[in-house]
């Protein structure tokens, strides 16, 4: 196994701010269109940010990918999680045949499942899952280190080649999801260090644990952060002591996206806690992230509320693997719409004159561009 030393350092550097420009352009776009003043709401913010990643004021998402990131955690032996480790490549297969939650959704909506094996425990025979394995699992950081920071380093490359690769791939927007027995164990870990709110209140029940068994949970977090002291101002340290192989990979997938400046969608907790790793390490990629639905794990809200997000759906969904991102894709889809099929107050022949007083008693700001609107794009 080898880590490129620059690859992570020149990924990050490579991340621009949105365009501005662009988002000004969008926003005055809008106020063009045959409605009242923002009343498409959220639709509106995801087109003008879909202009600052573009460039254009015009876009369309038509190639979606969710990329599941798979790995084994060995906290999952201190008994943190109800479901035996076996379940991560029972899973992984069953999400390259669509018969998983994540995976009958995304094949519903016609979008591209990769699932990722980067640190599964088990043999299995699938050729459909990408081996890019750094290691056959993690350690119990109850016990010590999760892993050695080359692997965790190894971890986030593979996730930064995997956006890159899709990319090359033409993909318009990515989702990333994970399937790994334990995680929502390490992710807390990761979380509470990275925040320093004690794991006492962020810790959830993840896949449905029993109250003796969520009361071991916090313990094991506990001592594993006070075991390791993981560096919170250090994300890579912190990801190698307590956090888990399908973390760091999917770290690696946001940032690598918003260096290749493709819309990324976070799906659940799992996933919310990877961005906010990739935040960490450059600020600016946050500005690529686009939630999905609001976790009802405990730690999802601190992680959204870092990462200054708010989820588009409250559906009580807490399953993982993508499955926020087919509905997600769908939303960034209407915004998409919005902006290309509504008509302007021109094309629809309304005077729009009476929002004048709404507006403030000034002309649209986009008065000008309505009268050289050009034809509405298909």
């Amino acid at each position: 196994m080898k880590t490129s030393p620059h690859l992570l350092a020149e990924t990050i550097s490579s991340v621009s701010p949105l365009n501005a420009a662009a988002m000004s352009e969008a926003a005055s776009y809008q106020s063009s269109l045959a409605m009242p003043p923002e009343s498409m709401g959220e639709l509106l913010a995801i087109g003008q940010r879909l202009s600052g990643i573009t460039g254009k004021l015009h876009n369309s998402l038509p190639k979606k990918r969710i990329i599941v990131l798979c790995a084994d955690n060995g906290v999952a032996e201190e008994g943190v999680s109800s479901a035996p480790q076996s379940v991560t490549v029972s899973q992984a297969i069953n999400m390259t045949a669509h018969l998983t939650g994540m995976s009958a959704l995304a094949k519903y909506f016609g979008n591209e499942v990769q699932v990722v094996d980067v640190g599964i425990k088990y043999d299995y025979d699938c050729p459909q899952i990408i081996n890019k394995k750094v290691r056959a699992g993690t350690n119990s950081f109850l016990h010590g280190e999760a892993m050695t920071r080359e692997e965790a380093l190894r971890a986030i490359e593979i996730g930064i080649e995997l956006a890159r690769n899709a990319k090359n791939d033409g993909v318009s927007v990515l989702g990333v999801g994970e399937m790994g027995i334990g995680n929502t164990t390490t992710s807390t870990a990761v979380l509470s260090v990275l925040t320093g709110i004690p794991p006492e209140k962020i810790t959830g029940r993840g896949g449905c644990i029993t109250d003796k068994m969520l009361a071991h949970k916090k313990e094991v977090i506990e001592k594993g952060i006070v075991l390791n002291k993981p560096d919170k101002n250090d994300v890579v340290d912190v990801l190698q002591k307590v956090g888990g192989l399908d973390l760091a990979a999917m770290c690696g997938v946001f940032l690598g996206a918003a260096s290749c400046k493709i819309p990324v969608v976070i799906d659940g907790y799992i996933s919310i806690v990877a961005a906010l790793c990739a935040a960490r390490l450059c600020p600016l990629s946050s500005g690529y992230f686009f939630p999905s639905h609001l976790s009802e794990e405990a730690g999802y809200k601190l992680a959204m509320t870092e990462l200054s997000l708010v989820p588009y759906l409250n559906l009580r969904m807490r399953l993982g693997e993508g499955s926020g991102c087919p509905l997600a894709f769908e939303i960034m889809d209407a915004a998409c719409v919005i902006m290309n099929e509504m008509a302007t107050f021109r094309q629809a022949k309304i005077n729009d004159d009476y929002l004048d007083e709404i507006r403030g008693g000034k002309p649209s700001p986009c008065a000008a561009l309505r009268c050289a609107t050009p034809p509405l794009e298909t």
